[in-house]
């Protein structure tokens, strides 16, 4: 999907990919029908942003459409975004009742703070060996199980989704940033739990204990069986939306390199650490192929990977397992974004003392 872009830098291709951002960034926050049509929109914003920078190939057109269905090996298992949202779907489907009244059961038992402590940080770790794709599906249906109100419950998979695209980052099997920065410094497969694994590791745990104090101490012993009410065409709607975005996300990758490559790669550490927050909504291994290369220090590879890491959680496009479980549970980019924004920001000025001042 990445490719070094050596075409000469020109004002007008810059422009009109400052504006396309401007729109990503905006019109899903100000008009409710491109909230609730996230995937078409930024399927629209790819094409666009590829044709003003003049990018099209027959190899990105191919990417676009491989990369949701793209087969990876996990644990020896074939495993591609597409294929596992709707296989998971489709089981869901047949046997709800089944996976349900097991999660149920789990739940009275251990209590919902215990609950959901293990949740976030089991699938938080478990998604470096797992793969992102798979945490985030299973996570999604336990998320729909636990009886907390809309705004907890929003609240409760932002964080869980941060605490999943954490783990993933440790490991190349754990999604595709991780694979494309191992790839590119020519390093093994515990090169990134050695980098960065001192920095993610306790912020799973950490996240998972914040899950755990913000869903409260609501009563489990009175919880029932939610109420299974998808249609079998939904299942595969959902699915093939989840399809359109990771395709649209490829585009939007591509359309955009010539402003990676000659702006954002240029800047100092320090400042990269923050304009990295655009993995928001930018695909974050394509910024990852762009800045890091085997010229960079340790301390900027770090900064430069816990930039893309973090912002990767805040809004819903930002990473694989958001827009998984935003489509499974209907969360809008608004409901996303006010608690994914200030955890992120929170979580981006600690490490930055972390990182560059202690």
């Amino acid at each position: 999907m990445v490719v070094e872009h050596h075409m000469q830098e020109d004002p007008l291709i810059a422009a009109g990919l400052f504006i396309i951002l401007f729109l990503v960034l905006i019109l899903p926050f100000r008009v409710r029908k491109i909230e609730e049509n996230l995937e078409p929109f930024f399927l629209i914003m790819g094409i666009v942003a590829v044709t003003v920078s003049g990018l099209w190939s027959l190899e990105l057109i191919i990417e676009a459409l491989e990369t949701p269905v793209r087969i990876t090996e996990v644990m020896g298992i074939p495993v591609g975004i597409f294929q596992v949202v709707l296989i998971v779907g489709l089981i869901i489907h047949y046997y709800n009742k089944q996976v349900y009244s097991f999660l149920v059961a789990v739940l009275k038992k251990l209590g919902i703070k215990v609950f959901a402590f293990l949740v976030v940080t089991v699938f938080g770790l478990a998604s470096s060996i797992i793969s992102v794709i798979v945490s985030a599906v299973i996570l999604a249906e336990i998320a729909l199980v636990m009886p907390l109100e809309r705004k907890s419950k929003v609240e409760f998979v932002v964080i869980a989704c941060f605490a999943v695209g954490f783990g993933a980052a440790l490991t190349p099997v754990g999604e595709p940033l991780s694979t494309i920065v191992v790839k590119k410094l020519n390093e093994d497969f515990f090169y990134l739990i050695e980098l960065v694994g001192e920095y993610i590791i306790p912020s799973v745990i950490i996240l998972g204990i914040y899950a755990a104090m913000r869903v409260g101490g609501v009563s489990v012993k009175e919880i029932e069986i939610p109420e299974y009410t998808e249609t079998l065409r939904t299942v595969v709607i959902r699915a093939v939306r989840v399809y359109v975005f990771i395709a649209a996300l490829v585009l939007l990758g591509e359309g955009f390199t010539p402003i990676i490559y000659w702006y954002i790669s240029k800047i100092p550490p320090e400042i990269i650490y923050w304009v990295n927050m655009v993995s928001a909504i930018l695909d974050n291994a394509t910024l990852a192929a762009a800045e890091i290369g085997p010229q960079l220090t340790e301390l900027q590879i770090k900064g430069a990977l816990m930039g893309l890491i973090i912002s990767g959680g805040m809004l819903i496009p930002g990473n694989i397992p958001n827009i998984v479980v935003a489509g499974r549970l209907r969360i809008t980019m608004g409901e996303w974004a006010r608690i994914g924004v200030p955890l992120g920001l929170i979580m981006m000025t600690i490490f930055f003392v972390i990182i560059y001042v202690l």
